[in-house]
């Protein structure tokens, strides 16, 4: 009864009649693992929110140019939205610029029409 059985489950041509095509694996990291595109490629400006005390809040900018002047930038952000702020210097991050409130739609909405990122 057992060699009955062997031609149907011969392994050999069970394999074959199976025409198994394995999927090659996808790399979501390709792009950022090629040798063209280095560490910073896009430039990106990153406008955060950092929670203080209670109600107080700190908006950061980082990412801008090093060609762009920070101390102007941030005398017209200060000028435009009431607000008080700092140019930081973080060994990271380069220079930051910090503002009073929570400020990321009037920074971003100034940066795009002022300096057109």
């Amino acid at each position: 009864m057992f060699g009955l059985f062997s031609g149907l489950f011969d392994k050999q041509s069970f394999m074959s009649d199976l025409d198994v095509q394995v999927p090659t694996a996808f790399d979501p990291f390709a792009d950022a693992n090629a040798e063209d595109s280095g560490a910073g490629a896009k430039e990106y400006v990153h406008i955060r929110v950092q929670q203080r005390n209670g109600r107080k809040s700190l908006t950061t900018v980082q990412g801008l140019k090093k060609e762009f002047s920070y101390n102007k930038i941030l005398k017209d952000l200060k000028k435009e939205f009431c607000c008080n702020g700092t140019v930081v210097q973080d060994p990271e991050l380069g220079q930051v610029i910090q503002l009073q409130g929570d400020q990321r739609k009037n920074v971003s909405t100034f940066l795009v029409q002022v300096i057109v990122i």
